[in-house]
């Protein structure tokens, strides 16, 4: 047994834990539990807990449903919302075959292999996510959903709903080592932004999967309800998680070059490169429902056209202003995708086009300089800003095409993402929306 597992094992008796829940995502980034005694958790650590994989959305097939969750001590952490006695603690989980074979499936293994390929260049990956979401009143489907406040960007409401949310949400991350870097309220009704410091792909990838529980628990706890959903609302912005990243060769940041234009290395702009010409194809993995197209179509800051600019923000790839001595800040940031996203799988397909970039010595096109939602389609069409899918059907298109997106998930998660999406299209595309009655009913 190593030291990390001796850890975990005082903690829960010191602590005197009495549930822990073991985690992982389903393909689409539904977060799963499984709670176990303290009396298991050894036994857990050498053969892992054995599951119906097949119950699973994508995991495996019902002829090969035997899988084993195999807890990763590294990260546990006491789960803050169930007490100070006789509480709960966390651990994500690898999920693996009887065999023990990495599962093909699982999310969190798509992420490692591709940090593995980047590892084999020598780099790590570094990122950083602005995540938000919305606070309603209540849950109902059946009526429009009711924003916490009226509120803007940056706006400070006194004892407000989202000032007292954030607080406690924030308390909470940071209570199972998860540092905040800043939050604040969004700019429409009742949304809220809370942005993770920057961590390695993988950790930030489990912190991502832990905050979107706090999210829920503390707004279940204070009587409100959290969403994650990309455009809840018709006449107000979406919900993004823009994300910045890098690469770094052990503590040398490979994105930072001292003179050149921006501060940005060659291997800055083949990954930029790399990104951008692979956007359409990766699409449906950072974009992944019929709602993510409400928001990258509907205005707002939310980039809809393949193009990068120096701090502009209607560009789907920005690089933020370089803060002057500070080398190891230079970073890019990818727009398009949001927050509902599965973060294992959107890591992984970012980082293998960037790094195609770089492998492929990509050159990197002429920044935009102006507002791309303000220009014409025959400049945008001058200039070779291609646009996005617009829908998700459009997406799935162009994904299944994709031998970067195939090769970065691996066979089974390709088709089963590929299936599900189909599956998502054609309901969607059966409703009849109350747009439609409201609209046709008194005329035709």
């Amino acid at each position: 047994m190593d030291k990390q597992q001796e850890y975990v094992l005082r903690s829960v008796e010191e602590r005197d834990v009495r549930f822990i829940r073991l985690w992982f995502s389903d393909v689409l980034g539904t977060l799963k539990s499984v709670a176990i005694a303290p009396a298991e958790l050894e036994n857990a650590f050498e053969e892992g807990i054995g599951f119906d994989g097949s119950a699973i959305e994508g995991l495996t097939r019902s002829f090969e449903a035997d899988m084993i969750a195999v807890p990763d001590p590294s990260t546990f952490q006491i789960l803050p919302w169930r007490g100070d006695t006789q509480g709960a603690a966390r651990m994500f989980c690898d999920i693996k075959s009887p065999s023990g074979e990495p599962a093909m499936a699982d999310s969190r293994n798509v992420l490692k292999k591709a940090l593995d390929r980047a590892a084999e260049k020598g780099f790590t990956f570094y990122t950083h996510p602005e995540v938000e979401f919305y606070l309603f009143e209540d849950m109902s489907t059946d009526t429009p959903p009711v924003p916490v406040d009226r509120a803007g960007y940056f706006d400070n409401v006194p004892r407000g709903t989202g000032n007292n949310f954030r607080r406690e949400a924030i308390t909470t991350l940071e209570a199972m080592g998860i540092s905040v870097e800043f939050s604040h309220h969004e700019a429409g009704p009742g949304q809220n932004e809370i942005d993770l410091r920057y961590a390695d792909a993988l950790t930030t990838a489990d912190n991502i999967m832990t905050f979107r529980a706090v999210v829920k628990e503390v707004a279940m706890a204070q009587g409100v309800f959290a969403s994650f959903m990309p455009k809840p609302l018709g006449d107000a912005p979406g919900s993004g998680m823009h994300t910045h990243m890098s690469l770094f060769e052990g503590d040398r940041n490979a994105f930072y070059e001292a003179g050149a234009e921006l501060q940005l290395s060659p291997v800055a702009r083949q990954f930029m490169a790399g990104l951008l010409k692979h956007a359409p194809e990766i699409t449906a993995i950072t974009n992944q429902y019929v709602n993510s197209y409400k928001r990258l179509w509907g205005g707002a800051e939310a980039p809809s056209y393949v193009c990068w600019g120096h701090n502009n923000r209607s560009a789907l790839v920005r690089v933020p202003v370089h803060k002057p001595g500070k080398g190891p800040s230079s970073r890019i940031e990818y727009r398009a995708i949001d927050a509902a996203v599965n973060p294992y799988l959107a890591f992984a397909v970012m980082l293998a086009a960037g790094l195609k970039g770089i492998d492929e010595g990509y050159e990197l096109a002429a920044g935009a300089e102006d507002d791309v939602w303000e220009l014409s389609p025959t400049e945008r069409r001058s200039l070779g800003y291609e646009p996005l899918p617009s829908s998700l059907a459009e997406a799935v298109h162009v994904m299944e095409r994709s031998e970067l997106v195939a090769e970065t998930l691996g066979e089974q998660v390709f088709d089963y993402v590929l299936r599900n999406k189909r599956d998502e299209w054609q309901s969607y595309r059966a409703q009849v929306t109350s747009y439609e009655r409201e609209r046709y009913l008194p005329l035709l």
